[in-house]
């Protein structure tokens, strides 16, 4: 029981368990900010790819099509 309460006043006093939770909550938001730079860039590419598509069948010049390609 000794051992116990010794280990429970170790971890009690280290500090590194609240640098880890400052890690992880850095990581998070590095993570967040990645995923929607990368949704944002797939919608932009996304209405780029609908905009080249509608001014193409405008022209009459070709088609967009479903498939493999027209």
């Amino acid at each position: 029981m000794k051992k116990l309460m010794t280990m429970a006043r170790q971890f009690r006093d280290d500090d590194n368990g609240a640098a880890m939770v400052e890690y992880s909550i850095l990581v998070g938001i590095i993570a967040g900010a990645a995923i929607l730079i990368i949704v944002g860039i797939g919608l932009w590419v996304g209405g780029r790819f609908t905009d080249l598509c509608t001014d193409l069948q405008a022209s009459g010049i070709g088609s967009c099509g479903s498939g493999t390609g027209s």
